[in-house]
């Protein structure tokens, strides 16, 4: 019995309401009273999802599990972590704690290591306080905390969907005034809009700034002033976070993706402020006060994550004045397994993926570093990495000469840091590399100057050539006497094309002069080993070297001038009779066709290598804004000037599911599979030919009609004037007679007259 039971003169009731009543009074005792859980405990950190190990076992994971927060940017000493061992069972309990020094650093290890592999494991990270604060909730049976509700599950839409079109066309994005739109290309420049429900695919959300595919078609992004949005599926649209991905980075105004859309940089020209005590809750949860400063985001994609955040560069200070800002500052390799950024004169920092961890824990030291590029990866290297027996990555970088120092090339193996193979080079003013699609070759075109020259501006060029395949890479040096401003690799193929110039006038941007340029192909000669040329072309003005995506076909383009605009379409594989066809090198190579595109800014093959888009954008000061679309043979198909146009992009395609075999079978049996084609092209123009018969048809009759609800009208305005007693209606549709006269000569005399 209670000792409110046992005072006499209380009723049952009246004990009932003086019980709750001293409850609700003892919560509040214990409401104000209550220790915050979470003070003096903000850099302590548990760690779940640890694997259960016996004690022979336990030094061993912990050194592991350091190394792991090591490349993670979350190091800690061994003693700061403690792990909760079960006497009975001799074993771990799968838990551990981590203390840091302060909080800052432990609230930077949450967002590092939470969702970090170990293993197979992957391991979730909570603030210490937060444990108690969670398990003491005040919820009752079957219910949810306030403020929380169930989200149903929801269906993301195919990303890849638009790959499924049964004609095999491409899509591609316009861009005019504040108006995108999303077209299908269709045989012979007809193109018609993606529908979604019957209405045309547009969104003005999307044109607040410009816009971007991802390298593989997945994602189409748009920037805003608040951040980037990145939209997929289907409809390029629907639920935030569905279909809708949301990266929030104030002022961004550049984007890269990774090559496998796995990862994406953000770069804003305004530093990031200390968000902490921000209105904006999406800015708060984002950065943390370690941010703050930097200018560079790294992004989980998938997760919408933050990876790491970086300040900018330095600029660098040039012979001209400062130099203009690198990009992309991060360089990718493509595999998506690391990151790194060139640290100008210093070193080249190589970031592990996911943890965004240095390798080896260190940067790799290069004094006078002054560029880099990852190599490729081909087909059958991804295939090779995936069964562990693929060979490492690497890059290739330079440096430039020093007192008692030449200039050097090296390539570097990744993640071993071994030099491969270096090539010194003399009189050095600048490097650009080109790698070919498939890591096959690696051109190095080295600008340079005259030995006693007192400027080192370049005059001349070597192109040295890797055959990176090869055993000990060998190296072939091609001079040129005259600039080479373009060097462009065939896809998939072994030829290359340059554009050089001893034009006195190049460079000088003299109004009203028109520069000639010198195009030169060359191929690999497989019995020699060496590139040999195959083709020259002298007194061009195409500054623009734009090979098709499947190779064999080229486009060059002049861009940038004020007075000359053409376009020409070239085949260096071109036959007219197979039975006749030759082996000389360059025998083939053939001028399709050239145009013109008034005031092309820009130029880009779609992924089919079928077509070819040239467009004026109006953000460059065009004279005449628009886009206009030529098949491969350069025949123009769509011309559409438009005002205030500004982006014209391709959507890319991810490569092809087929096997090599598959391949070599489709181009086998091609002339079956053209039968069905040429029946659907067949099929198409009749298709066209039927609506124009229709619409001719529909525009008769409605000419006939108005004439004749007119002459009607006519008749009745004469019939009430009595000015005609009698009107007579003409048929409007009387039928034309129409008379032939034919001279037929039925015989011929001639008669000679002698005077």
């Amino acid at each position: 019995m209670s000792e409110l039971e046992q005072i006499d003169g209380f009723s049952e009731e009246d004990q009932l309401d003086l019980q709750a009543e001293l409850q609700e009074g003892f919560a509040e005792i214990e409401e104000k009273y209550a220790v915050d859980t979470q003070q003096g405990f903000e850099n302590v950190l548990v760690i779940d999802n640890i694997p259960v190990i016996d004690e022979a076992k336990k030094q061993k994971l912990v050194d592991r599990l350091r190394q792991l927060f090591a490349k993670a940017g979350a190091a800690i000493e061994e003693e700061n972590i403690s792990m909760p061992w079960d006497d009975k069972a001799a074993t771990n309990k799968g838990f551990i704690f981590l203390t840091y020094p302060d909080a800052p650093q432990a609230e930077n290890a949450l967002r590092l290591l939470d969702g970090a592999a170990f293993g197979k494991n992957t391991l979730y990270v909570n603030r210490f306080g937060d444990i108690e604060r969670y398990a003491n909730l005040p919820v009752g049976e079957g219910e949810l905390p306030t403020g929380w509700r169930e989200k149903s599950y929801v269906e993301k839409d195919h990303l890849r969907s638009w790959l499924g079109d049964s004609a095999g066309r491409d899509q591609y994005v316009t861009f005019r005034d504040q108006d995108v739109s999303v077209w299908w290309n269709g045989r012979n420049g007809v193109s018609e809009p993606v529908k979604i429900d019957g209405k045309p695919l547009k969104n003005s959300k999307w044109g607040e700034l410009y816009l971007q595919w991802s390298p593989l078609g997945t994602y189409l992004s748009s920037l805003h002033r608040v951040g980037v949005a990145l939209w997929s599926g289907p409809k390029l649209d629907g639920p935030i976070g569905v279909n809708v991905l949301r990266f929030t980075h104030p002022g961004v105004r550049l984007i890269q993706f990774s090559p496998c859309e796995n990862y994406l940089v953000t770069w804003s020209e305004e530093p990031l402020d200390n968000f902490e005590n921000h209105p904006n809750a999406a800015l708060r949860e984002t950065f943390g006060p370690e941010d703050e400063g930097n200018q560079y985001v790294i992004w989980d994609v998938k997760a919408q994550r933050v990876l790491r955040t970086f300040p900018a560069d330095k600029p660098v200070q040039g012979e001209d004045g400062p130099q203009q800002m690198a990009w992309p500052a991060f360089k990718w390799s493509p595999d998506d397994a690391y990151v790194a950024r060139c640290n100008v004169g210093v070193g080249i920092a190589v970031y592990e993926l996911p943890g965004m961890g240095l390798l080896d824990k260190k940067s790799i030291k290069i004094d006078g570093v002054q560029n880099f590029e990852w190599c490729p990866m081909s087909e059958k290297d991804f295939v090779a990495r995936k069964t562990g027996k693929g060979k490492e990555g690497s890059f290739v970088f330079w440096t430039p000469e020093a007192p008692n120092q030449p200039a050097r090339v090296s390539i570097m193996s990744i993640p071993s840091r071994n030099i491969l193979r270096a090539k010194n080079l003399f009189n050095v003013t600048d490097c650009k590399f080109y790698w070919q699609n498939q890591g096959d070759f690696l051109c190095v075109k080295v600008d340079r100057h005259a030995r006693k020259a007192k400027s080192k501006k370049a005059t001349f060029c070597n192109l040295e050539l890797f055959r990176v395949r090869e055993k000990d890479y060998p190296v072939e040096v091609i001079e040129f006497k005259d600039y080479v401003p373009q060097f462009a690799w065939e896809p998939q193929g072994n030829r290359f094309a340059i554009v050089s110039s001893n034009d006195p006038n190049y460079g000088q941007g003299i109004p009203g002069v028109v520069v000639k340029y010198n195009i030169d192909f060359y191929q690999l000669d497989q019995k020699k080993g060496d590139f040999i040329a195959i083709k020259h072309l002298d007194g061009k003005i195409a500054n623009t070297l734009v090979w098709s995506p499947r190779g064999r076909h080229i486009a060059l383009a002049t861009i940038g001038s004020s007075q000359k605009f053409d376009v020409e379409f070239w085949d260096l594989d071109f036959v007219v009779d197979e039975r006749r066809e030759t082996s000389e090198p360059g025998a083939n190579v053939t001028m399709l066709a050239s145009g013109e595109h008034y005031g092309i800014t820009d130029i880009a093959w779609d992924p089919s290598g079928r077509y070819l888009a040239t467009s004026a954008s109006s953000w460059r000061q065009t004279p005449e804004p628009g886009f206009c679309v030529w098949d491969f043979k350069g025949q123009q198909l769509v011309h559409q000037p438009q005002d205030r146009f500004k982006q014209f992009l391709w959507r890319p395609r991810p490569p092809t599911l087929l096997s090599k075999d598959q391949i070599k079978k489709v181009r086998k049996e091609l002339k079956e599979y053209s039968r069905s084609f040429d029946e659907d092209d067949a099929a198409e123009e009749n298709r066209g030919s039927a609506e124009k018969l229709a619409q001719r048809q529909r525009d008769i009759s409605e000419w006939n009609a108005w004439r004749s609800r007119n002459n009607k009208k006519l008749d009745d305005e004469r019939a009430k004037s009595g000015k005609e007693k009698k009107v007579v209606k003409q048929d409007v549709e009387t039928e034309e007679k129409v008379e032939e006269i034919v001279e037929e000569l039925l015989d011929e005399t001639e008669e000679v007259v002698v005077g």
